[in-house]
């Protein structure tokens, strides 16, 4: 009877361990079929993607060994606010008050020249390298995804695109539609702040 109890318990064990597996593989099906469905806008030459909760989470685990970056510009961090676990402020571009674009009806973007000059300045700082875990988040994943792009041919290996930004994605329906109110950092509850470390943030001199 002991054998028999024994038995069970183990068949029941095994029975209950190969249903984690394939719940996990289940997910990760998911999870692979969402990032493999990305607009063209939001995917990278490295495949490497994270929505804002994997990211958030993936930080706090690897905080040391992990370079979070805000490729936002300045501005947009001053009066939207940041991410309360980034480890700084490294935008692509800046808004350009001498320009404007009549189609999208908004100050033109001025590249930052200096992008993977000031990232690699980062990284020395906190003491990783290229081969180390990097991830990017602008404001709705398109900006960092271009970013991770330009960080790639810099010979950066793992580069990781939050797929739906800070503040995530616009409504495409009903009476909040062009708002972006659909997943995204702040939406998604994460922690951030509008108050903000100098030592953090993208000052000229």
């Amino acid at each position: 009877m002991k054998t028999n109890r024994i038995y069970m318990q183990t068949k029941q064990l095994l029975a209950m361990l190969m249903s984690i597996v394939l719940l996990m593989s289940f997910s990760g099906a998911i999870m692979a079929g969402d990032f493999a469905n990305l607009s063209k806008k939001k995917q990278t030459t490295l495949g490497l993607y994270m929505t804002s909760s994997q990211a958030y989470d993936y930080t706090m685990k690897n905080m040391d060994k992990t370079l979070f970056l805000d490729v936002r510009t300045p501005s947009e961090l001053n009066y939207l606010g940041v991410a309360s676990v980034m480890d700084a402020n490294v935008p692509t571009d800046f808004m350009d008050s001498s320009a404007w674009d009549s189609k999208k009806r908004r100050y033109r973007r001025q590249h930052n020249d200096s992008f993977v000059a000031d990232v690699d300045a980062r990284l020395k700082a906190k003491g990783l390298n290229k081969d180390d875990t990097v991830i990017l988040m602008c404001r709705s994943g398109k900006r960092s995804a271009k970013a991770v792009n330009v960080l790639a041919k810099a010979g950066y290996t793992k580069v990781y695109t939050v797929v739906d930004g800070y503040e995530g994605d616009k409504v495409k329906k009903g009476e909040n539609k062009g708002r972006r109110m659909k997943n995204g950092w702040k939406n998604s509850g994460l922690p951030w702040t509008y108050s903000m470390d100098k030592d953090f943030m993208y000052i000229t001199k």
